[in-house]
């Protein structure tokens, strides 16, 4: 990290970071709607949408000249990315049953 990051890569890096929350959005709608109505589509979807999300990262990574440290900060992240959704919709069954309705 001995060089100072141009300007190109600056922009390279905000388009990326923001492709990071982009995807990682789409990840957990794709993720939660696909178990929701149970849709191998949306399954798939929810699996490119996180390819995607890796892919940003790497970019993210590379524009910004990223290393040690910072690169096992950015892999824990993609982890997390992935294991999140699951873990809360997981949570969510738990708390909430099968979906039946104890409403007044």
């Amino acid at each position: 990290m001995d060089d100072p990051i141009e300007l190109q890569n600056l922009f390279y890096g905000t388009m990326s970071g923001a492709a990071v929350v982009l995807t990682g959005a789409l990840y957990a709608l794709f993720f939660a709607l696909g178990r929701v109505h149970d849709s191998v589509l949306l399954t798939a979807a929810s699996l490119v949408s996180y390819l995607l999300l890796a892919a940003a990262v790497w970019v993210l990574a590379y524009a910004l000249q990223l290393t040690g440290v910072w690169i096992m900060i950015a892999a824990v992240m993609l982890v997390g990315y992935f294991l999140a959704p699951r873990a809360i919709w997981k949570l969510c069954v738990g708390t909430h049953g099968d979906g039946a309705s104890d409403s007044l």
